[in-house]
């Protein structure tokens, strides 16, 4: 391919973590009609997004038995969203109902929850979430969970509580696939020895290159693959590059996480916090583990639209078929399989 060809390539593009329901439920509780549609909706179809994962997260004000009643009201956005927008957008909630959706030329919406806050202590809540559409869930953020502890705890040393191995078990007897990002180096590794089911890792870059708390070494990426799951490459610059992060770092966290993984293992979790940030104005405290005053960001990945000049880097270093892999082919082959 020459380098024209590759700069004209576009790539459908499938992402395991975009926080816009999130973003959305903030400015739809300051008035705004349809923030999916006013904020999210063009520049997802710019980008060339035909699979995107909604992690469903609790901030810090809700953790407790509000939690629960935050969740069910962002889940309900997520529906009234994609009723709104059924010609562009419609919730997956069964693998057979990828490939239709994406033929028809909509968006694949897959439901998540990004920590265990709404779960609380009553696994049964599992099975309601299930019911309501979600497909998959990680026990922590960062905090600690009654079921394990996130990143932000790894001090502790702690594994998966006993609540947390019976909620591997039930989340498998549901068919909900779980995710490995923001868990602690010892739940990871807790995770590997009672999981049977495959486990992702949705937005988690290479700890080889950066040398970041949230990212995942070489064992746990060899980990995450061997169950059959794949890793999401994070795009948010601290978890990319010590120093000013590149395009082509980000791509060379793809790379590096192809060459210790393989090339079926390896997609994409942007993580796209610059719009998170600017939409929701969050506090942001040490959870997150990056000063917010130090923020950095990829300039030309930033949102969702940036995917279109990612196709052409892709296509450049890796040619068509690598790329179109890491790009959207093996998420959503994982998901297809996974998802019953």
């Amino acid at each position: 391919m020459t380098s024209e060809e590759a700069e004209r390539a576009h790539l459908p593009i499938a992402d395991a973590h975009n926080d816009l329901l999130l973003a959305c439920m903030h400015r739809k509780e300051r008035g705004v009609a349809d923030p999916f549609g006013d904020d999210w909706l063009p520049g997802l179809r710019v980008g060339g997004v035909v699979f995107q994962v909604l992690p469903i997260f609790t901030e810090e004000q809700f953790v407790g038995e509000a939690a629960l009643r935050r969740t069910l009201e962002i889940i309900a956005l997520a529906h009234e969203i994609a009723d709104l927008h059924r010609a562009d957008v419609a919730i997956v909630e069964h693998g057979s109902d990828i490939d239709p959706v994406i033929d028809s030329g909509r968006i694949a919406l897959l439901l998540a929850l990004e920590g265990a806050e709404p779960i609380g202590s009553s696994l049964a809540m599992f099975e309601t979430m299930s019911r309501l559409g979600v497909r998959l869930a990680s026990l922590t953020w960062n905090r600690r969970t009654m079921l394990a502890d996130g990143t932000a705890e790894a001090g502790t040393g702690s594994r998966l509580s006993s609540l947390g191995i019976e909620a591997v078990a039930e989340m498998e007897r549901l068919q909900m696939v779980l995710d490995v990002s923001h868990l602690s180096d010892a739940g990871v590794q807790h995770i590997a020895e009672v999981a049977v089911a495959p486990f992702v890792a949705t937005h988690s870059s290479c700890r080889a290159l950066c040398r970041h708390a949230r990212n995942l070494t070489d064992v746990q990426i060899r980990t995450v693959a061997g169950s059959g799951g794949f890793v999401g490459i994070n795009a948010f610059g601290p978890f990319v590059s010590e120093t000013a992060p590149t395009l082509d770092d980000f791509i060379d966290h793809i790379a590096h996480a192809a060459r210790v993984a393989g090339d079926d293992h390896v997609g994409i979790g942007a993580d796209f916090i610059d719009d998170l940030v600017r939409t929701v104005n969050p506090i942001l405290g040490r959870q997150l583990l990056i000063d917010p005053d130090e923020i950095s960001f990829i300039d030309v990945l930033k949102a969702p639209a940036d995917f279109a000049g990612l196709s052409s880097r892709l296509v450049e270093r890796f040619g068509v078929h690598r790329a179109l892999r890491f790009a959207s082919a093996n998420m959503v082959d994982f998901f297809r399989a996974a998802v019953i």
